[in-house]
C-alpha cells in the first residue's frame, strides 16, 4: 500500500517520470552502497533481535511519512528524505530476514517450500494492498496508507516477540570488518552458481524491474485511468507473482530451478514489451500478471538455490549480495527508466527493457552447463539428487 501511494503521490505532486524515477532512486540506492557492510553485521547479529529492531525503525519511518501527509506539509523532499531512511533500514533488514529464514526451520530439506512460502505470503499482499490502496487514495488520500501501514508494524513487532527461537552460534568478531566483507566477497566470486546467479538477478534488477516506476504514467497517461487503474494493474502483477510462488511452494525438489530463472526472465521481458505496445485495460492487466509472474520466478528461484548451497558461516554476506542484487541495482535503474521516459516515453521504455530481459535469459542460459556442473557435488552431499540415481548413471 505504502510502496503504490508513495509512486501515486510524487505523480500528483510533481507529474514527472524524471522524480518518480529519483523517488524510487533514493529508496534502494542505499541498499547498492551499504550492503555488503551490513552482511557482515548480520553474520555477528544475533538475527532474531536484528529482526524486531528493524522493524521498530521501519515503523517510526511509516508513522512519519503518515503525520506529514495527513496534516497537508509534505513535499517531494520530505518523501526523498523518508524514502531514503526506509532504503537504509531494508539494507539491513534484508539479509537480516533472509539469513533468519533458516533459524526457524529445523529440516533444510524443507527450506525451498519454506522460502516459496514466504514469496507466496509477500505477494498475497502485494496483490491485496495495491487494490485496496487504490480504493484508499480515491477516498480519502494517499496519508491514510501510510498510516494504516505504521500501525500495522504492531502486529509485526508483536508477532516476532512471540516467537521462541533456539540461539544459533553467534560468530565472535575475530577479524576486521573489512577481512570478513572481502573474505565474503571471494567466497561469491569463486563459487561460479552464486556468481552467475547474483549477476542474472543484478542485470534483471537492473533493466527490467524498473518497470513498477513506469506504472503511473502507463495508469494515467497511455490507460487513461486514475488511482484505481494503477492499483488493478500493480495487483494484476501482484497475482502473477503469487502464481509463480504457490508453483515454487508446491515443488518437491530444487533441482530444475536454475535452467527456469532463465525462462521466468525471457517471459518478463516478453510480456513487458506487450505491456508497452498494449493501450488495453485488459490486455495490460494479463501481461502485467506475466510479468509478475516472471519477475517472482526469477527472484525466489534464485533465492532457494543460494540458501540451498551457500555456507552456513557465510549466509548473511551471500544474502547481503542477494540484496544488492535484488534491490541495489533496481534504484539506478529506476533512474535511467525515468530519464529515458522523460525523453521517448514510458512504453517505449518498457519496450526497450523487455527486449534487454529476453538477451540477458540468452546469455543466463549460457552459464547452465557450467552452474550444475559446479552444484551437482552439493545436492548430492544433501541428499538431494538420491543415490540411486547417481548409482544408475555411473552403470
Amino acid at each position: 500500500m505504502t510502496r503504490l501511494a508513495t509512486s501515486w503521490l510524487v505523480y500528483r505532486l510533481t507529474d514527472s517520470a524524471l522524480l518518480l524515477g529519483i523517488v524510487a532512486f533514493a529508496g534502494q540506492i542505499p541498499v547498492f552502497f551499504f550492503s555488503p557492510l551490513a552482511g557482515v553485521w548480520v553474520d555477528r547479529w544475533n538475527r532474531h533481535r536484528a529482526m524486531i529492531v528493524t522493524q521498530i525503525l521501519a515503523m517510526i519511518q511509516s508513522l512519519g511519512l503518515a503525520v506529514l501527509a495527513l496534516s497537508g506539509t509534505i513535499n517531494i523532499w520530505w518523501v526523498i528524505f523518508l524514502t531514503t531512511m526506509q532504503g537504509l533500514i531494508n539494507t539491513f533488514e534484508t539479509p537480516t530476514r533472509q539469513a533468519f529464514m533458516v533459524d526457524m526451520i529445523d529440516d533444510r530439506a524443507a527450506l525451498g517450500n519454506a522460502i516459496a512460502l514466504n514469496s507466496s505470503i509477500v505477494n498475497g499482499g502485494r496483490l491485496v494492498g495495491p487494490a485496496i490502496a487504490g480504493l484508499v487514495i480515491a477516498a480519502v488520500g494517499e496519508g491514510y496508507c501510510f498510516l494504516i501501514d505504521g500501525l500495522s508494524y504492531i502486529a509485526v513487532i508483536y508477532s516476532l516477540m512471540a516467537m521462541r527461537i533456539k540461539p544459533g552460534e553467534t560468530r565472535k568478531p575475530q577479524r576486521h570488518v573489512w577481512h570478513e566483507l572481502v573474505e565474503g566477497w571471494r567466497y561469491v566470486v569463486d563459487t561460479p552458481p552464486i556468481r552467475w546467479i547474483l549477476l542474472m538477478l543484478s542485470l534483471i534488477s537492473l533493466i527490467g524491474m524498473p518497470y513498477s516506476v513506469l506504472l503511473p504514467i502507463m495508469a494515467g497517461h497511455v490507460l487513461m485511468g486514475g488511482a484505481h487503474t494503477l492499483g488493478f494493474l500493480s495487483a494484476s502483477a501482484g497475482v502473477g507473482a503469487l502464481t509463480a510462488a504457490i508453483s515454487l511452494a508446491v515443488r518437491k525438489s530444487v533441482r530444475g530451478l536454475s535452467r527456469w530463472i532463465g525462462f521466468a526472465s525471457a517471459i518478463m521481458g516478453t510480456c513487458l514489451i506487450l505491456f508497452g505496445l498494449s493501450r488495453s485495460f485488459w490486455l495490460s492487466l494479463a501481461l502485467m500478471a506475466g510479468t509478475g509472474f516472471g519477475m517472482m520466478h526469477q527472484i525466489a528461484g534464485s533465492n532457494t538455490i543460494l540458501q540451498t548451497i551457500v555456507a552456513d558461516d557465510k549466509r548473511g554476506r551471500v544474502m547481503s549480495f542477494y540484496a544488492l542484487s535484488v534491490l541495489g541495482f533496481t534504484p539506478i535503474g529506476s533512474l535511467l527508466a525515468g530519464m529515458l521516459a522523460s525523453r521517448i516515453g514510458a512504453p517505449a521504455t518498457l519496450i526497450t527493457c523487455g527486449v534487454l530481459c529476453i538477451l540477458a535469459a540468452l546469455w543466463f542460459m549460457g552459464r547452465l552447463p557450467e552452474i550444475r556442473r559446479e552444484i551437482r557435488p552439493v545436492y548430492i552431499e544433501l541428499g538431494i539428487i538420491p543415490q540411486a540415481a547417481i548409482e544408475s548413471q555411473g552403470r
